[in-house]
């Protein structure tokens, strides 16, 4: 597989940063040091912890802070030659706000600066899953700056991915120091839920196509390294193996005994395929498959039917099983073991609807039975992974939400993210339903004694990033994959001008503490195209929360 048709979560804007500033070796929590401009007066530093960051005031401060948290940056090196990621090399560089596109556009800073916005943001001190250490630097950060510009009087946040994760801690662990917050594309809840989903499909990718993926319960040190990086030369191999049988139906050569046995009895590698996406939660829709689009011929209803499901799992499982390998290794190392289990998992229970409205693309019943048959407890040849509890347990220890809405919020989210499923931004907004249907009880108790009703003002705005109505192109029979990734899918795939919808709305709540009329609202909306705010939409939980 070509690098440039490989979905990494490292090429995606909100995990990858680039050099804003350099930061001086001088610099340290003792505070900032200033270029002075009077366009825009530069700072850099670094907080107690050893963070670097940047903070940019334009000469025409209008006292509110943006402060912005990158995404996940992976904490270890990936050696040249591993497609995808080969050359990504750690680093701690501070990011003050979004980076778009492929080339780092900065037009987002760039207006917030223009219209009297500050702007942060912190590199952090350490890389990997650091939701943490991340809140304690941006708590720092907030005091550093308000300390060096005083006349400050607003401070609101964003960030994405990981970044999005820590945006939303800040908020509900410390409400006292942001006016109002935007957690895009988030993390889920906990790292438990987000790795449930990446590692469900790393261990059916291992179990069907190629035992020798460790998958987890990596060694400690040197060792470990060797394994996780292996593992992702093997992952992204069996990916590409993958990507040819689906057209010729022939099984990865790699395959199990388990998966050997499924291919003999006649099941299609798509449908094997396809089934580990749907038990995962993995979006059926990827960047350039809309699982509705055939070409003409013979192919315009079988291909949406049963190829373009399974192939809309490939483009979104690479980031998912690269995401499962980089995470296990991180979060192992930090809770001291193995942190993937699932021993009690039904697979069954977790595709029964699935399994009902994907049954062609499944090849029917009895494969699909086949299927669920090869990957249950009952299979000695699909052993489960183990987790070390006292490793889960440090896990679970790490830092998670209570979904607790505390300031104006705005969330944003492709419909058919890979990395951090829409249905983590749902979680959140279910937890703000119930959270907003007792303040009103409580306002209206309190009405009842009182006479006067102070009405619920709502906290919480849900954006989302849809997809085009079709956009599967077609080179005859073959489905193009060089093309840009369709709106609504990839990770944190957001335009500039969807970015400025945030950030207007995002600012005007700041300062107000309220979100912008509903008719500005809606005009933004439609300008920026492929985002809707539709109160009825309802994404897919993730697996972790719809149960076992």
């Amino acid at each position: 597989m070509k690098k440039t048709r490989i979905l990494s979560i490292l090429s995606a804007t909100s995990l990858v940063a680039m050099l804003v500033v350099a930061i001086p070796t001088t610099a340290n929590a003792a505070g900032p040091l200033c270029n002075g401009g009077l366009a825009v007066n530069s700072c850099q530093g670094a907080t107690s912890d050893s963070a670097p960051y940047v903070m940019q005031v334009p000469g025409n401060f209008n006292g509110t802070l943006v402060l912005y948290s990158h995404g996940y940056r992976p904490n270890l090196n990936v050696p040249a030659g591993i497609p995808g990621y080969g050359g990504y090399v750690v680093n701690n560089t501070p990011q003050p706000g979004p980076l778009v596109g492929a080339g780092k556009d900065t037009s987002v800073i760039a207006y917030l600066l223009s219209n009297g916005f500050a702007v942060a943001g912190s590199g952090f001190a350490r890389q990997g899953w650091n939701t943490d250490s991340g809140v304690a630097t941006d708590v720092e950060l907030i005091g550093v700056f308000k300390k060096q510009f005083p006349t400050t009087k607003h401070v609101v946040a964003w960030g994405e991915s990981l970044g999005g994760f820590i945006t939303q801690a800040l908020a509900e662990t410390h409400p006292e120091l942001v006016d109002a917050v935007a957690p895009l594309c988030m993390a889920s809840g906990t790292i438990e839920n987000e790795l449930t989903m990446a590692g469900d499909f790393l261990w059916g990718t291992k179990t069907l196509f190629d035992p020798s993926i460790k998958g987890g319960n990596y060694s400690a040190g040197a060792a470990g390294y060797g394994e996780a990086m292996g593992d992702m030369v093997k992952f992204f191999t069996v990916i590409g193996k993958l990507k040819a049988g689906i057209s010729t139906g022939a099984w990865p050569d790699t395959s199990s005994a388990t998966g050997k046995a499924l291919a003999a009895a006649g099941i299609p590698v798509r449908s094997a395929l396809l089934m580990l996406g749907l038990m995962s939660g993995i979006p059926t829709q990827s960047a350039h498959f809309d699982s509705i689009s055939g070409p003409e011929g013979a192919l315009k209803l079988a291909f949406p039917l049963a190829v373009s499901p399974a192939l809309a799992i490939l483009e979104n499982g690479a980031n998912a099983g690269a995401l499962a390998i980089l995470v296990t290794h991180d979060v192992e190392n930090q809770s001291g073991g193995a942190i993937f289990d699932n021993t009690k998992t039904d697979y069954a229970v977790r595709v029964a609807d699935e399994s009902v409205v994907f049954n062609v693309a499944l090849s029917g019943d009895d494969a699909i039975a086949g299927i669920l048959g090869a990957l249950s407890v009952a299979n000695p040849g699909a052993p489960r992974a183990k987790g070390d509890a006292t490793a889960i347990a440090k896990m679970r220890a790490l830092l998670s939400h209570t979904g607790k809405i505390n300031v104006p919020t705005i969330t944003m989210v492709g419909v058919a993210d890979p990395v951090t499923p829409a249905g983590a931004s749902q979680w959140l907004a279910d937890q703000y339903a119930a959270q907003y249907a007792a303040e009103k009880a409580k306002a209206y108790a309190a009405y009842k004694v009182e006479h006067i009703y102070v009405p619920v003002q709502k906290k919480l705005l849900s954006i989302w990033g849809t997809t085009p109505a079709t956009y599967t192109k077609f080179d005859g029979s073959t489905p193009i994959t060089t093309t840009a990734a369709a709106p609504g899918t990839n990770h944190c795939n957001f335009t500039t001008a969807q970015y400025l919808v945030v950030a207007k709305e995002l600012t005007a709540a700041g300062s107000t503490g309220k979100f912008l009329p509903g008719g500005l609202l809606n005009n933004l909306i439609r300008k920026a195209k492929n985002l809707s705010i539709d109160p009825f939409f309802r994404a897919p939980l993730l697996k972790f929360y719809q149960g076992e």
